[in-house]
């Protein structure tokens, strides 16, 4: 068994207070919140190099938190160890005779396994293990309710791509304290499509699709470390859907990670639409700039991912921001490219944004945190500045189609810095 430093818990009893010291003093952000029902407890994140802080903030005067504060008052309360394999580590210290808490795993923060060593056989610290969720877990389907909309977050898999481009100017002292990197300085992405219920049903790209491993084309799979373990085949078929439910393929622009999913490689070795029955909606100058790409952009752009649909008759181009279907609309960002468009859903009141390769992460979010793969970086920024107080103030939840944990949150502001409360 070997075990590594995860975290160290913090109970606190005010949260603006507590920030007034790791913040003010200590230069620390909370990363990510999130609220553990089980537990009666909001879990709030900071990142502080190899390990994080999780500072604790009772939701219930009867949960383990608000009985420790009352007890001992804000301070200390666990330190995790993270492990491999959280069933085998329970086995190994009960066969040692170590006092446990939880004899059995338990569901944590961030879709962990969790389990706690009784502070008697820890020398009076109380020591929780946790078995991080895997990519699988963490990349399952899920469903979001929004007016008459259901929004189903799909996965195409995770892949990888060079952590100084992902981050551009932004030093890599910084961004790996967020997203640390592989031995080839690459840091692990989703591919998250977004199925769109109404009236009709819409997807929002289609990740990188299966094409090249059809093809057997090994050195592309391996350059971007593409896992197919999981791809949107299975994650439709996890949301209850077929290739043959979806009436509208929409475009946020027309990479490989986006596009590849459009079309399929069948038998023969031909090429054809993957969606049989939809339409599908692409920006016209999106369309131009991949069907003549430059030596700045060509390596991003395959054109069999997106003109046989052409050839097939099923393509429709847009020229402006306009009305897919009632209530989602397109909004062009440059930035990334040209004619890079974000999606807008409005239903009941309520709103949502996939936002594409705008904000791709949540490490994205700071302004000035923009890809070193943006064409147009200050588009980017400017779309930014347009975008983050609007969905703030109308707390639109907000779809992040590249992060490898969160899948979609809500942005809000706290001492004029933002942060994500991640949607369960």
């Amino acid at each position: 068994m070997k075990a590594f430093l995860d975290h160290v818990g913090i109970a606190i009893s005010d949260l603006e207070a507590a920030l007034t010291f790791y913040r003010e003093a200590l230069g620390l952000e909370i990363e990510v919140s999130e609220e553990v029902a089980s537990q009666r407890v909001r879990a709030h994140f900071l990142e502080a190099g190899a390990a994080k802080l999780e500072l604790l903030e009772s939701t219930a005067s009867d949960s383990a938190i608000a009985r420790y504060i009352a007890k001992r008052g804000p301070g200390l309360h666990h330190i995790a160890l993270r492990v491999d394999d959280i069933d085998a580590a329970l086995q190994h210290l009960a066969a040692r005779g170590v006092k446990l808490v939880d004899e059995r795993p338990r569901p944590g923060a961030e879709g962990a396994l969790v389990a706690f060593i009784h502070p008697s056989s820890a020398h009076g610290v109380l020591v929780e293990l946790k078995q991080p969720a895997p990519w699988r877990a963490q990349l399952a389907v899920t469903r979001h309710a929004l007016g008459d909309f259901e929004l189903i977050a799909l996965n195409d898999g995770v892949f990888r791509l060079d952590g100084g481009a992902m981050f551009g100017v932004v030093p890599k002292v910084l961004w790996e304290k967020k997203t640390p990197a592989d031995d080839r300085n690459r840091i692990q992405l989703a591919m998250r499509p977004l199925v769109i219920r109404g009236n009709r049903t819409m997807i929002v790209d289609a990740g990188v699709g299966d094409k090249e491993a059809v093809r057997g084309d090994a050195k592309f799979l391996e350059q971007f470390a593409i896992d197919r373990t999981w791809n949107l085949d299975r994650a439709l078929a996890a949301a209850g859907l077929t290739v043959e439910d979806i009436d509208i393929v929409l475009a946020t622009h027309l990479h490989f990670d986006h596009a590849g999913g459009f079309t399929e490689r069948d038998p023969s070795g031909r090429v054809r639409p993957r969606f049989p029955r939809a339409q599908y909606v692409v920006r016209r100058g999106e369309w131009d700039d991949a069907t003549h790409p430059t030596e700045r952009n060509r390596a991003s752009y395959f054109a069999d991912n997106y003109v046989p649909l052409a050839d097939a008759g099923v393509l429709q181009l847009v020229d402006d921001d306009q009305t897919i279907m009632p209530g989602v609309t397109v909004r062009r960002t440059g930035g990334h490219t040209m004619h890079h468009q974000l999606v807008w859903i409005e239903s009941g009141g309520k709103s949502a944004a996939f936002v594409a390769d705008l904000i791709p992460t949540v490490a994205h979010l700071a302004l000035p945190w923009i890809m070193g793969y943006d064409l147009y970086p200050l588009e980017t920024l400017s779309a930014k500045k347009r975008l983050l107080p609007e969905v703030v103030e109308r707390r639109t939840l907000v779809f992040f189609e590249h992060d490898p944990v969160v899948t979609a949150g809500y942005i809000v502001e706290q001492g004029g810095r933002l942060r994500v409360e991640p949607a369960l």
